[in-house]
């Protein structure tokens, strides 16, 4: 599912969640995003408002008045704590941190020091990691947006008055396309900047869809234009009924090394598959002058790219890395744990397009298994997959 994020009034944590929720996600569903956070006292409410005959819908966080400003570190343990899937923790906080540095850079503090009320209010948690779940539950794999209005003029902050768009919001938005649009005043926020700066893969016009649902969110402030944020929700060509595959975004990093040994190139590979990438492999290649060396590849969600790419450079001390950004066509699958005369093991399965149901035995189990029987991995994995296709009453592989 393809997003399509229309700011042309720019864009705000509750616009952007409010649209989401219009357009089919359940508000129960980003209700429980309180509970999950430890937010007591903590509520979300929507309500349709019209804007220059426009319906859409307003969000509203209601919390406990309360003066705390909480510290960066706290919010990083509260999210990684909160029983929530483990992508949206981690694009939570993503988003989160971003707004945290952004925030470091502007007022030179720490990180672990950044001590303020935009990451500290309930109502950017809720915004930040709804937003996160509302996505989830709509199975939008992949965001695209217009280049976002920011305003002019000047705004009143905690801080006095600054101006248009707010510092953390041009750090949130380096190299993101932005416009003044259509009315003055602060259009984005520094949550709706760290949305989208996190979220978004790419920035135009809209991509070639199919949609099937829209939403409106509506923000606080009166003007002269519909203060609404549109989320358009469409099948990427290829993804409609019998297809049985959809197309996403990937980037690919690549690096050539020559300066690792083994155990570093292995090491590396490890880390950066913990911290979310989709795949690693080293290809043998020759490089100037002779030498021996390998190509480091790394496939990534474009929401990842930059946090990878700094983590490779980490890892490998290597001087530059190519990236380069390609669609892929993935079959929709899902996991289903059997039992085997060796043991209970986990079970990928997906439909190919001709209708033939296809199993792939996870790795990690069927290596303990094997391990614990001492029994051939491939046997291992042969029973599971077996198991897998008589449970769905289809034996072809």
């Amino acid at each position: 599912m393809i997003a399509f994020l229309d700011c042309w009034t720019g864009i705000s944590g509750d616009k952007f969640l409010g649209a989401l929720i219009d357009a089919g996600a359940p508000i129960e569903t980003v209700q429980a995003v309180c509970p999950a956070l430890g937010l007591a006292g903590v509520e979300v409410h929507v309500e349709r408002r019209v804007r220059h005959g426009i319906s859409a819908l307003h969000l509203t966080v209601e919390a406990p008045q309360s003066r705390e400003l909480r510290k960066w570190p706290e919010i990083r343990d509260r999210v990684e704590a909160a029983d929530l899937p483990e992508g949206v923790k981690r694009r939570s906080l993503t988003a989160l941190l971003r707004l945290a540095e952004a925030e470091a850079k502007v007022h030179e503090v720490p990180l672990e020091a950044v001590h303020f009320h935009e990451v500290g209010a309930a109502d950017t948690l809720v915004d930040v990691v709804g937003t996160m779940v509302a996505l989830d539950a709509l199975g939008v794999q992949r965001v695209v947006s217009t280049p976002v209005a920011v305003g002019s003029g000047t705004v009143q902050t905690q801080h006095g008055l600054l101006p248009v768009p707010a510092p953390a919001t041009v750090e949130l938005l380096r190299a993101v396309p932005v416009l003044a649009g259509p009315a003055e005043g602060e259009l984005t926020t520094p949550t709706g900047a760290a949305l989208v700066s996190t979220l978004v893969a790419e920035f135009g016009p809209m991509p070639p869809m199919t949609p099937a649902a829209v939403g409106y969110g509506v923000g606080s402030r009166e003007l002269p234009v519909a203060n609404v944020a549109r989320i358009i929700l469409g099948i990427a060509p290829g993804e409609g009924a019998g297809a049985g595959w959809s197309l996403e975004d990937v980037v690919v990093l690549e690096t050539n090394v020559d300066h690792l040994s083994a155990e570093r190139l292995a090491f590396a590979a490890e880390e950066l598959l913990a911290a979310g990438a989709l795949d690693v492999w080293s290809t043998p290649i020759v490089m100037k002058k002779g030498r021996a060396a390998h190509a480091l590849s790394v496939m990534a969600p474009p929401t990842d790219a930059d946090r990878l790419t700094a983590l490779l450079f980490e890892l490998t001390a290597t001087l530059g890395v190519r990236r380069t950004t390609s669609p892929r066509a993935v079959l929709a699958r899902r996991v289903v744990e059997v039992d085997t005369p060796f043991g209970r093991a986990r079970v990928k399965l997906a439909t190919a397009p001709s209708g033939r149901l296809l199993a792939r035995a996870e790795y990690d189990d069927a290596a303990r298994l094997a391990r614990e029987a001492g029994a051939d991995i491939g046997e291992v994995a042969a029973a599971a997959e077996s198991a897998a296709r008589a449970a769905q009453g289809n034996r072809e592989g």
